[in-house]
């Protein structure tokens, strides 16, 4: 097992943690199938974004033209049948979009993988970061501002952070970073769980969108229970 210091929210070293291969230890930088997965995954969480709800007229639902305008002949005009034609001015749209559902599915054990190779990535390119803890009073963008620099990260690196219930101290945290345009900070807990442990806030494009990737110890144990 590979093995990662854990540091506190100062930036200090207070002890190391032990990830497993199966998760963690992936080689992902050298093998096109696996990023491939990792693409089909992030197509398929930016296809589940599109609305799908843009929509014109064809020529059978714009109004008027019930009547031929004039006659087939003899008037020295081309032919007309109505005022809707896609010809005419106000006329309908030929082949223009109409409201459909763009959502693209993968099944669960490619889900898991390519979350796992997310994962591995980030700890590969020396880009994993694990906290011991990190919790707020009361939500203060300072108060994250501090933990950012005492981590070390260059200005502008894009952070993310993930906490792993959905508790108030936890909370504070997210809200801290809300107005910090390169941080991102999700719970990864689900709300209605009845106490179960789950990850469902965690994703693969959230992940390969931020350069820094930021868990905590428990974080860690929740994710190494579900996908290991």
């Amino acid at each position: 097992m590979a093995q990662l210091n854990v540091i506190d929210v100062n930036g200090k070293t207070v002890g190391t943690l032990e990830l497993k291969d199966a998760i963690f230890g992936h080689d992902v930088i050298n093998d096109k199938k696996k990023i491939d997965l990792m693409f089909r995954y992030v197509d398929m969480q930016l296809a589940a974004r599109r609305m799908g709800t843009a929509s014109v007229k064809t020529r059978s639902e714009v109004s008027g033209g019930g009547r031929k305008p004039w006659a087939q002949k003899h008037t020295g005009r081309a032919r007309s049948g109505s005022t809707r034609s896609p010809l005419w001015r106000h006329g309908g749209v030929i082949h223009g979009p109409k409201p459909k559902d763009w959502s693209k599915k993968l099944n669960k054990k490619m889900k898991k993988l390519a979350l796992k190779y997310a994962l591995s990535l980030r700890f590969q390119e020396g880009n994993l970061i694990i906290l011991d803890d990190i919790k707020f009073e009361t939500p203060r963008t300072r108060e994250i501002k501090n933990v950012i620099s005492k981590l070390g990260f260059e200005k502008g690196t894009k952070a993310l952070f993930v906490l792993p219930w959905k508790r108030e101290e936890y909370k504070n945290v997210k809200l801290s970073g809300r107005n910090i345009p390169e941080v991102k900070v999700i719970i990864a807990d689900n709300p209605g769980n009845g106490g179960s442990t789950n990850i469902d806030g965690l994703n693969v494009y959230d992940i390969l969108n931020h350069e820094k990737l930021v868990l905590t110890v428990d974080l860690v144990r929740k994710i190494e229970e579900v996908l290991g």
